[in-house]
């Protein structure tokens, strides 16, 4: 172990240079803190490790034994004298760089410990910098882009939710509503086919008339047979009324033209008393028929006065003609009806 102090001590900068891991500036270093004492000195030197300095002595052991297995008469080394430490004069620069003192060292320690306080307090203070940027400028920006959309739209919902509901209970107020106008469209579809089938009987008995009157030619079948006519053409407008409540232009149009086309029969084989009255009644049919179906409000009064004249009946002499009161606003074909915001499709059977 002496003799590797010696190496320290003496060895020069370029066989410190040789030595793995050693540099030239490492070497310089180490000249530079010479004399060392014990071995453990040269740690003091900055760079120096315990591995180089393992390195360093394994390197010098090596050399060592090498020199000896060289040489062919073992010759003792003369004990290189230490080199003797020079005193620095006052006022001058050592030579060689002195071991660092204990208070240099507890001032090197407190040094690391306050900039170590001091990295520890820069980053918390980036990291509440970065927060309150977050806190100020991303939470904002992240509510607005995703968390108020989101409570707008669950807002939205329960909005829509509640109308569902609310929408659900008025069809349950309605639905009873629903179910009386069902049973009065259905009762309007019973008598209109009731309707039907008596007017099918009454045209089969006006032709069984009509038949009977080409054999006998009876005054009687003759009257039974304006009778039968009479009560078809009632039937005609009481159907047709009923198509009118129900916005079927088209199928009331075609039974006012029934009725309108019986009363002319009729009115060419009836009595001179009853003609003002036939005359009326049709004046009454035409006029809902030029108003249909453009004008169904319009139409639907003409009708109702034809159909309540026919329910009156025909006079059935001169003088009940005389005294038989007429309908109120009696028409005129020459009345333009005023157009009405009605429904101008006409329905289809």
């Amino acid at each position: 172990m002496t003799d590797f102090i010696t190496f320290l001590n003496t060895a020069d900068l370029d066989t410190l240079s040789k030595i793995p891991g050693i540099s030239r500036k490492l070497a310089a270093s180490i000249i530079a803190a010479r004399p060392f004492s014990f071995v453990e000195d040269a740690l003091h030197v900055k760079g120096m490790g315990k591995n180089l300095l393992g390195r360093m002595q394994s390197y010098f052991e090596a050399e060592v034994n090498d020199s000896e297995s060289r040489a062919l008469i073992t010759v003792e080394e003369e004990p290189v004298p230490p080199v003797p430490i020079e005193k620095s004069q006052p006022g001058e620069e050592s030579v060689h760089a002195e071991k660092p003192s204990f208070f240099l060292r507890a001032g090197k320690s407190v040094l690391n410990f306050l900039w170590g306080v001091i990295k520890v307090f820069i980053t918390l203070a980036l990291g509440a910098i970065i927060g309150g940027a977050a806190y100020f400028f991303g939470f904002p920006l992240f509510y607005q882009r995703f968390v108020a959309p989101v409570d707008q739209n669950t807002a939205r919902l329960i909005e829509l939710a509640e109308e569902v509901a609310s929408l659900k209970r008025a069809m349950n107020d309605w639905e009873p509503q629903f179910n009386q106008m069902n049973d009065r469209v259905n009762a309007l579809d019973e008598t209109i086919q009731a309707q039907t089938v008596s007017l099918t009987r009454l045209s089969d008995m006006q032709t069984k008339l009509e038949t009977e009157l080409e054999n006998g030619n009876s005054i009687l079948i003759q009257e039974l047979k304006r009778e039968v006519m009479h009560t078809r053409s009632i039937e005609f407008l009481s159907r047709a009324r009923l198509y009118l409540s129900q916005s079927n232009f088209g199928l009331a149009r075609e039974d006012v033209q029934s009725a309108r086309d019986l009363l002319v029969q009729i009115q060419s084989v009836a009595p001179e008393y009853q003609l003002d009255r036939l005359d009326e009644i049709i004046a009454f049919l035409d006029l809902a028929l030029d108003n249909l179906p453009n004008f169904p409000v319009v139409a639907v009064n003409h009708v109702d006065n034809a159909w309540q004249s026919l329910m009156n009946g025909l006079p059935e002499s001169a003088a009940e003609a005389a005294i038989s009161p007429t309908v109120e606003n009696t028409p005129t074909l020459t009345t333009t009806p005023t157009p009405l915001a009605t429904p101008s499709a006409t329905a289809t059977p």
